[in-house]
């Protein structure tokens, strides 16, 4: 099968004929996460290619290494730029594939672009209801810090200037986060605003959510924020299905779920980094909603 599909797509290119388009693969858009770069998804890539050949991969150029630090409405904005071009040379839509932070900026595209044609966003191990954990990557900007001690840098005007800090949510500092929290309260609709009901039209355009993540991340605390669980105060884990937001359907994502446009995805033993590299990750849960 895969030697038939190889021979009749050379046949197709030798006559001037794009296989992705002939096959119906959209293009596939790739966001990366902190401290990450396009070389970091170079198997990505590939195994696209392979699955899907012809496809248009961007692997997006923006915001590299520590420029991954940058307030991430800016990278919203930054980003938007590029994107968007993509975005309107495809006539029949895009896939997403984002990155652990990369997730959050994706969110922060889908609900103020207005019209998008993002048919499949796949959020890749991303912290899209928060952070709070004594990771390694915390420790390297806080070292002074514990978990419990870090929302007095994050939850001030100079902290919101770290893309880290736009995610932090610390459960026994709510009122903190809500009132500081210049990204993720907003997003999930947990701070009121004017743009609210037009950020979750635009959101709800999606075809499909894909939400995946795993036990043995090892940076996402808790995992579960990949699904969009979060700690309580107690630090339990309130899944998704029982969060405020989405019970209020306050971004749409409880929508989704009724729709059926709603896929999540738990795989055990795939530390943080190698989410995007791992072929059993991309065959099990990612190749199916490139099409």
């Amino acid at each position: 099968m895969r030697a038939s599909l190889d021979i009749n797509g050379l046949l197709l290119l030798l006559c001037g004929v794009n296989l992705a388009d002939t096959l119906g693969y959209k293009p596939v858009i790739i966001v990366h996460g902190l401290f990450d770069g396009p070389k970091q998804f170079l198997m990505m890539s590939r195994l696209i290619q392979e699955a899907h050949p012809g496809t248009n991969v961007s692997v997006i150029d923006l915001y590299d290494n520590m420029a991954s630090l940058t307030p991430l409405w800016v990278q919203v904005q930054g980003f938007k730029k590029t994107l968007y071009p993509i975005m309107q040379e495809a006539e029949h839509g895009v896939h997403l594939i984002c990155f652990s932070q990369g997730g959050l900026i994706c969110r922060g595209l889908l609900s103020t672009l207005p019209d998008h044609n993002v048919q499949s966003f796949i959020s890749l191990s991303s912290p899209q209801a928060g952070q709070y954990g004594d990771t390694e990557i915390l420790k390297s900007f806080f070292p002074h810090y514990l978990k419990s001690c870090v929302f007095h840098e994050c939850y001030s005007s100079v902290g919101q200037k770290w893309s880290i800090c736009n995610f932090w949510n610390d459960p026994h500092q709510r009122e903190r986060f809500l009132k500081s929290s210049n990204y993720l309260a907003l997003l999930n609709g947990e701070r009121p605003h004017r743009e609210m009901t037009e950020w979750r039209k635009n959101f709800l355009r999606i075809n499909k959510l894909v939400l995946i993540g795993g036990p043995d991340d090892g940076v996402i605390t808790p995992w579960e924020s990949s699904q969009f669980g979060f700690y309580d105060f107690n630090e339990t884990i309130v899944e998704m299905r029982n969060q405020e937001w989405y019970v209020r359907d306050s971004f749409g994502l409880k929508t989704l779920h009724a729709r059926g446009d709603l896929a999540l995805y738990v795989l055990s033993g795939v530390k943080h980094s190698y989410w995007h590299s791992n072929e059993t990750v991309f065959r099990g849960c990612i190749e199916e909603w490139l099409t």
